[in-house]
């Protein structure tokens, strides 16, 4: 049987983040993508000029049609950037018993903020509580947390804890935004932590590997991987996936990792 997952996220109109790179990597990892758009964005790889968020009613009527059809396998929640928005995802996956991989976007790789200010308590109450798993960075889990960033893996096991104690099933905090040669993950569940270290790769090409991440996660769970396993699958395939990314041009700032790597190499 095919498998599918779900991405409920934002629209990146420069293709590297967002629904977008959430199906690219469905579709890199063998898994059938379909997708619930929470907001239409203005943006290319040097930043976000607009955003305009769909209606709380369409958002609900994209998840029913979905599920009225598909056996969805996996869900991954990227961009929910208002509390309308949060509260109808949540009251959707809650009825049907869904417990989603959540990437808490908050801001932009070029530093734009795409979650307001006013949400950020919705967010912490109503989505993490679903998540079988959470994927901030360092600055995301500091916000979730209320804490400043951390520094060193025992403030990230401190901030992990904090977000588990939410109701979390488990975080995987990712040190992307911290210092040194290797950026390393760390998985929490409750019963202890397993990292996964990664050379750091020298690139300006890292636009949307935060959604590439926790869509490999969820495509993973798609596939009846095992929480742990689909954390090391999707870390392999997004440091391929940076790699290759690391050799293309595309447009003039921040530009995309290269999601099909496998299948045609930068030019």
């Amino acid at each position: 049987m095919t498998k599918i997952a779900l991405t409920i996220a934002g629209s990146d109109s420069g293709g590297g983040a967002g629904i977008q790179a959430d199906l690219k990597t469905f579709s890199a990892l063998g898994v059938f993508g379909t997708s619930v758009i929470t907001a239409l964005t203005a943006q290319n790889t040097m930043g976000v000029r607009a955003v305009e968020d769909v209606s709380p009613s369409m958002i609900a009527a994209q998840i029913d049609a979905i599920y009225e059809d598909m056996d969805v396998g996996s869900v991954k929640i990227g961009m929910a950037s208002r509390i309308e928005t949060i509260e109808v995802i949540a009251g959707s996956l809650q009825s049907r018993g869904i417990r989603p991989v959540l990437d808490p976007v908050m801001v932009a790789t070029s530093g734009d903020r795409l979650l307001r200010a006013d949400a950020i308590e919705a967010l912490r109450t109503q989505l993490v509580p679903l998540a079988v798993l959470v994927t901030p960075n360092l600055p995301e889990a500091a916000l979730l947390s209320d804490s400043r960033p951390a520094e060193t893996e025992k403030e990230m096991q401190v901030q992990a804890e904090a977000i588990l104690r939410a109701g979390a099933g488990a975080v995987l905090l990712k040190g992307g935004h911290g210092v040194g040669t290797e950026s390393t993950d760390i998985l929490f569940d409750g019963n202890g932590m397993q990292r996964f270290p990664a050379l750091r790769i020298r690139t300006a090409n890292t636009h949307g590997t935060g959604c590439t991440l926790s869509a490999a996660i969820a495509a993973g769970l798609a596939q009846s991987l095992s929480l742990a396993e689909a954390v090391g699958q999707a870390k392999a395939y997004l440091q391929e996936a940076l790699a290759a990314g690391a050799k293309m041009s595309i447009g003039q700032g921040n530009g995309p990792v290269h999601h099909f790597h496998r299948w045609w190499p930068a030019a």
